[in-house]
């Protein structure tokens, strides 16, 4: 009775896991399709009307998901993930180029374009990415999702070296 508790335990643990690492990597994707493809596509516009209608969308998911301000570290609250100074940085880059009129000069749309560019992207050894608090695709709940992960991973863990060590030894049984 005891194995049958302890089996359906570790069996249960090991499946939240897998929920909650697909639950993450669809919350990445989700986040990727609705926000940072149009900030890519924001970055990339030749255009000041493509440029605005991108990053308009991309502001709007943030401000409808709610995810204007906070900070998604989990222990140490470093200004490089710092939600509400990235988000104002998106907004004032928005009243930029809503500031624009037909009688802006082509050179001044140009600079905006160009300023636009630094703003939404990094360069990092990999090439050109977009500017982004790492893990904002599950803020407000990465605590949540880091304390649960690791009860649950570490328990999972041991069941899976728990029941590889049973497997070898009904191998090294039947093998005798």
């Amino acid at each position: 009775m005891k194995n049958l508790v302890m089996f359906v335990m570790g069996f249960g643990s090991l499946i939240i896991v897998i929920v909650l690492l697909i639950s993450r990597i669809y919350n990445g994707v989700n986040f990727s399709m609705e926000c940072t493809q149009y900030l890519k596509r924001a970055a990339d516009a030749n255009t000041v009307e493509l440029a605005k209608n991108n990053l308009n969308r991309a502001v709007n998911y943030l401000e409808y998901c709610h995810l204007t301000n906070g900070v998604v570290s989990i222990f140490l609250k470093q200004p490089e993930n710092d939600i509400g100074f990235w988000y104002s940085n998106l907004r004032a880059s928005q009243d930029e180029l809503n500031k624009v009129t037909t009688n802006t000069s082509q050179l001044e749309k140009a600079n905006i374009l160009m300023k636009l560019r630094e703003t939404l992207t990094d360069n990092t050894k990999n090439g050109t990415a977009i500017t982004c608090p790492q893990g904002i695709s599950i803020y407000p709940r990465n605590k949540w999702y880091f304390y649960v992960l690791v009860i649950f991973g570490i328990y999972s863990i041991a069941f899976l070296t728990k029941i590889w060590d049973e497997l070898l030894d009904f191998i090294a049984d039947r093998l005798m």
